[in-house]
């Protein structure tokens, strides 16, 4: 017998778990310079929100995402889900890892070097990644 419906639920399970990977890569990118303020959260907040998770799941999933990112020793499990996004909330992401990162007007060595090895694991070329940066420094200096 095939079935034509798809479990409702089932798909939303996944969508959760993806927004979750999601998250933990970009809670994962607030942590690395040792601080991750309320500022750093709003962003992933809006992030979530623009990608398209709903606004009563937001609080959980932020938690089961620092759940998954305190136990995860690599960005490889966080970077499948991105991996596999359209292009267009690629960006989104990056954008907004770039947004955290400036977040508190400074970039340092390990954030620079974690979106170099982004790059290269979400197949962003150099050019690309560098113009997101540059729009992201602008935007927060207005």
């Amino acid at each position: 017998m095939v079935i034509f419906f798809k479990n409702k639920k089932k798909n939303e399970m996944n969508d959760n778990y993806s927004y979750s990977k999601i998250a933990a890569l970009l809670i994962h990118t607030a942590k690395i310079d040792e601080a991750y303020d309320e500022k750093e959260k709003n962003i992933i907040k809006k992030t979530l929100i623009e990608l398209g998770a709903k606004k009563s799941d937001i609080d959980k999933l932020i938690l089961e995402a620092a759940t998954i990112e305190e136990n995860s020793n690599q960005i490889l499990d966080f970077t499948r889900e991105v991996k596999n996004a359209p292009e267009s909330d690629k960006i989104k992401i990056i954008e907004s890892l770039w947004r955290i990162i400036y977040s508190d007007d400074n970039a340092d060595i390990y954030e620079t070097n974690l979106m170099r090895r982004l790059a290269g694991l979400l197949y962003i070329d150099a050019k690309t990644m560098g113009d997101l940066k540059e729009k992201m420094k602008k935007e927060l200096k207005k």
